[in-house]
């Protein structure tokens, strides 16, 4: 079945789609990429999902119109997709994510709250532009499971990126960093012992630090350039892994309602003191994303892996993965998943048409209890069909 993964993940870059050729039932699956794209979005809905995603309030009335603005994008950028190619059949979109709240427990009442995630782009609205059935909604069977509805995609990296041999981390960069842990297949309970989490920011700071930094002329660090001029500040970097966060054990997520403008706020007011230039605060930024990362491994991994296989926008900042080797160097390979076969700017879209089509065609559970810690596995998505005369 030909199938398309759609996501705009929280780095606002645009909306990743990967069109593929997906055969085979449950984990035994086999995808062929077709063709991968980016599609940015118009200047002016970037700058809206960003102010959304930073606390600025809607009105119901522009909260439906951004709704179905993002929904639009995403239904063109399936239709481009197909161009040339062969015509899909299914549709697997995460949408865009403005709000995520993971669950918590209630001091006052001592009792666990559920978690809350919101998308935008409606499956409905992919599906009747496109004319193609559209899987949407992902995160929230695993919420209302009692999951974190997040990270979504580790069951298919067992499926995909798994090794007889080696274990390996797939350490997703985006706006923020996720991992899943991979034990070698040869381990009798190599599935079940799978685990994930977030890790903390990816390229949320870097992007917002880059923007205040040029008046908005660039939105981010290309290759890992200028940050690579300047000299880390290890202190500060320590100082911010003092974190609550990354010390809490998984399972754990997180997004742009912690690492936001206003936490970056007070990072550069702590740095006040410390006399940095602009490509040191950058260098020292890149450094608090890697060391949060290997702080992430050696804390709560059962053991370090043999390979760390990057993907996401992260892992093209070249500065960012060499003081990544660096810092693991004796320990574990860096690679990108490019190097093991899966495109490491269409892994995630790749990973959401695979979500559909086990919702779709297999009614196979897409999470991992032990990766989002929901009380048990379900089916992920909702189906919506085009509308037919």
């Amino acid at each position: 079945m030909y199938c398309i993964g759609l996501i705009s993940g929280t780095s606002v870059d645009g909306i990743d789609a990967a069109l593929v050729e997906i055969t085979g039932t449950g984990i035994e699956l086999q995808v062929k990429l077709i063709a991968e794209e980016t599609f940015p979005y118009p200047a002016r809905l970037r700058e809206q999902i960003l102010a959304v995603c930073g606390g600025q309030s809607l009105s119901m009335a522009e909260f439906a119109e951004l709704d179905d603005a993002i929904a639009t994008q995403f239904a063109l950028a399936a239709q481009k997709i197909q161009t040339s190619n062969p015509p899909a059949q299914l549709i697997g979109s995460h949408g865009q994510t403005v709000f995520h709240r993971p669950p918590f427990l209630e001091e006052t009442e001592n009792q666990s709250k559920i978690g809350y995630s919101l998308q935008l782009g409606r499956g409905e609205v992919i599906a009747n532009l496109t004319g193609i059935p559209t899987v949407c909604n992902f995160r929230a069977a695993d919420i209302a499971a009692g999951g974190q509805g997040a990270p979504m995609v580790s069951k298919v990296d067992a499926c995909l990126l798994s090794h007889p041999t080696l274990y390996r981390c797939v350490q997703n960069i985006g706006g923020i960093g996720n991992v899943t842990y991979l034990p070698a297949r040869q381990q009798n309970d190599w599935e079940e012992s799978v685990c994930g989490w977030d890790t903390g920011p990816g390229n949320a700071l870097l992007d917002l630090a880059v923007s205040k930094l040029t008046g908005g002329r660039q939105t981010f660090d290309k290759d890992g350039n200028w940050a690579a001029q300047g000299m880390p500040d290890r202190e500060l970097v320590e100082r911010w892994l003092a974190h609550d966060f990354f010390q809490q054990s998984p399972p754990k997520s997180t997004g742009r309602e912690l690492f936001s403008q206003t936490y970056l706020d007070a990072c550069w007011q702590e740095a006040q003191t410390h006399q940095l230039s602009e490509a040191d605060w950058l260098a020292t930024l890149t450094e608090f994303t890697v060391a949060s990362i290997v702080h992430s491994y050696r804390t709560f991994l059962p053991r370090m892996p043999d390979e760390v296989l990057l993907c996401g926008g992260g892992s093209r900042n070249h500065y960012l993965k060499r003081r990544l080797e660096e810092k693991l160097a004796g320990e574990a390979k860096v690679l990108t998943t490019d190097e093991v076969g899966i495109s490491a700017n269409a892994k995630e879209a790749i990973a959401f048409a695979v979500l559909a089509y086990w919702r779709f065609c297999c009614s196979f559970p897409g999470n991992l209890v032990q990766v989002t810690g929901a009380k048990q596995s379900v089916l992920l998505g909702e189906i919506h069909l085009p509308v037919t005369t």
